[in-house]
């Protein structure tokens, strides 16, 4: 019985952690595009990482392996619009218009003074 109380506080706690996550969105510049992974018969379009900086951490976010991706809609050092929401993102290309889905796959905390 004490195990699965202690069980269903940790689910709990980890729950509201994850419920408590940042929302964040706004206005930067794309600092890198990068190939994830390699396609094949099962996954025919490629998967991309795109590398933001907020301000205050930096993601990197791999689109969605149904979604086709140009990589010339999404122009590193060109300005975009983003939104994060727990391990959910959305990047929008301003010059493009081109707007993806992705899933936050890496978060790097800035060091002071940047």
């Amino acid at each position: 019985m004490r195990k699965l109380l202690m069980v269903a506080a940790v689910v709990i706690g980890i729950s509201g952690l994850a419920a408590a996550a940042d929302k964040q969105s706004g206005n930067t510049t794309l600092k890198n595009v990068e190939p994830a992974g390699t396609t094949d018969k099962k996954h025919k379009k490629q998967q991309y990482d795109l590398t933001f900086d907020t301000g205050k951490n930096e993601f990197t976010c791999r689109t969605n392996e149904n979604q086709k991706l140009e990589a010339t809609q999404f122009v590193v050092g060109s300005p975009i619009t983003y939104s994060v929401n727990g391990n959910k993102g959305e990047v929008k290309s301003t010059q493009s218009g081109k707007k993806v889905k992705c899933t936050i796959v890496r978060v790097a905390t800035q060091p002071a003074g940047q």
